[in-house]
């Protein structure tokens, strides 16, 4: 059985030095942005997508450090979309990950600049031929993270998301939003490694269907945190869903029936492994982990 909070710890820190290496200090009259970058990203997070990353990749027989640039490209990209979601004109959070958001810390026209250069960034990762010597690679990957995170993924899930605080969605709408918002780029990041590793087209649908079922699992256990979650150990605000008369899956199901949704779709996402055998004991693992933390 493998040590899963060693695995995610080992992957932290090789992550968390690559994105290091991707966000040198410099002393250069825009320092003030890559500051303010560096504390975006270098400030914690569960390293959950990049993760994916990697442990898909490994399915694969990819060692981390062919799967690292991707896996940094990923968080990049989360980072930039917690940044501007943080903004006043977006969830307006004070707290993120126990700390000031970025622009408390900061400044708001420096927080969107921020997410700015942290989201190009992250397709500047992409292009280099240090990520993939495979150009078609390359190409896939870039296009596979700017549908994620675009209008059709993570952006147009936050649209309805801002929607939603004034008009009520129902099941079905509330489920679009979250796989929109959260679970287009966890589905990226399971697939990642199959398309580094130039997968068939089959094992990468089952990574992809995969991570899909874990993104709402995911959402669904941030909600159940947003309500019985307090502040010191999320990390951020709770209770700010309910205040906001948000529709979650918790509001149309109860508590307990959405801790059974996210059961249910943890163990689903589990099904799509089958395929793999032991080489996915670490995704298997990390279903288990998606429904049982605390932040």
């Amino acid at each position: 059985m493998i040590d899963f909070e060693t695995r995610l710890a080992t992957v932290v820190e090789a992550v968390d030095r690559e994105l290091e290496s991707l966000l040198p200090g410099s002393e250069v009259l825009e320092q003030h942005l890559f500051d303010a970058m560096r504390y975006a990203v270098l400030g914690g997070g569960k390293r959950l997508r990049p993760f994916l990353v990697i442990s898909s990749g490994q399915i694969f027989d990819l060692e981390p450090g062919e799967c690292i640039r991707v896996a940094a490209a990923v968080e990049l990209v989360h980072a930039y979309s917690l940044v501007h979601d943080d903004l006043p004109c977006m969830d307006d959070d004070n707290l993120r990950r126990g700390r000031p958001t970025v622009h408390v810390k900061y400044d708001e026209a420096t927080a969107v600049l921020t997410g700015d250069a942290l989201l190009t960034l992250a397709f500047e990762v992409l292009a280099d031929r240090k990520t993939s010597p495979d150009p078609e690679v390359r190409m896939d990957l870039v296009a596979g993270l700017s549908r994620a995170a675009g209008g059709h993924g993570m952006v147009g899930g936050q649209v309805l998301d801002l929607w939603a605080e004034e008009h009520k969605l129902d099941e079905a709408g509330t489920v679009r939003m979250q796989r929109l918002k959260t679970g287009e780029m966890i589905a990226f990041s399971g697939e990642a490694g199959a398309i580094l590793a130039r997968a068939r087209p089959q094992q990468r649908l089952a990574l992809r269907m995969f991570a899909h079922d874990l993104g709402l699992a995911f959402q669904i256990t941030d909600d159940l945190l947003d309500v019985e979650g307090n502040a010191s150990d999320v990390g951020k605000a709770t209770g700010k869903d309910a205040a906001a008369g948000k529709s979650t899956i918790i509001s149309m199901l109860g508590v307990e029936g959405a801790r059974d949704r996210a059961i249910l779709l943890s163990r689903q996402a589990a099904t799509h492994l089958d395929h793999f055998g032991e080489k996915a004991n670490a995704l298997r693992a990390l279903c288990e982990f998606v429904i049982s933390r605390s932040n």
